[in-house]
């Protein structure tokens, strides 16, 4: 499998064995949703740590292991429909017509960003962020982790592209400014922690206009 526009071989390891933040969790259960492919490697890998844990002696169990189970069963792409879809986004992947949505927040001129109503861990939880063509973010770097998977459209960093199904990680050592390259609007799920920050003297001045 290639890492190319895809999580990290780290992050997916902690996506099988649920060690994954719930609002990581359900980034990459989108992104799974339309990489069949990867999908099918973490399926292989669940297996595989299913097996180990068979052979293991029996162990106490962290306090909080119960509530990451149910967190991390609520992000799964695993192929059980819900029942009922919780929100009215016909074209979102499967994982995330699970939960229910926020109101659209205007963040500027051809942008606004909508909550996913998913488990947060802290500060770092889950949103919608539609970008109009030929729009672009502020340059800016990350409080935390940020964790993007493409769901409609296109964007471009200063080094890479991202199409649909792409997964972009990024950290408080990642200054970009994404562009939307596609004649559509891009839509994005998005895991993030903390703020954006913005980069230069005019960022810090419209800093606090923007709140994700």
């Amino acid at each position: 499998m290639s890492a190319r526009h895809n999580p990290s071989e780290e992050r997916l390891l902690a996506y099988a064995a649920g060690t994954l933040s719930p609002p990581e969790a359900v980034v990459v259960a989108a992104h799974l949703a339309m990489r069949p492919e990867n999908d099918a490697w973490v399926r292989r890998l669940q297996s595989v740590g299913g097996r180990l844990l068979d052979e293991l002696e029996p162990a106490p169990m962290p306090d909080d292991a119960l509530a990451r189970v149910l967190a991390r069963v609520e992000a799964d792409a695993g192929q059980a429909l819900a029942s009922t879809a919780l929100n009215d986004m016909v074209g979102l992947p499967e994982p995330l017509r699970r939960y229910a949505l926020g109101p659209w927040r205007w963040l500027g001129p051809g942008m606004r960003a909508r909550d996913v109503q998913a488990p947060r861990d802290g500060d770092c939880r889950v949103i919608l962020l539609e970008i109009g063509p030929g729009r672009e973010t502020p340059k800016h770097t990350h409080g935390g982790v940020e964790l993007t998977c493409v769901i409609h459209g296109a964007y471009a960093t200063e080094t890479e592209r991202f199409d649909v199904g792409d997964f972009e990680e990024a950290d408080t050592e990642v200054l970009h400014q994404p562009r939307v390259v596609s004649q559509d609007p891009c839509l994005c799920v998005v895991a993030l922690d903390g703020q954006i920050q913005l980069d230069g003297w005019l960022g810090k001045l419209i800093q606090p206009f923007i709140k994700l």
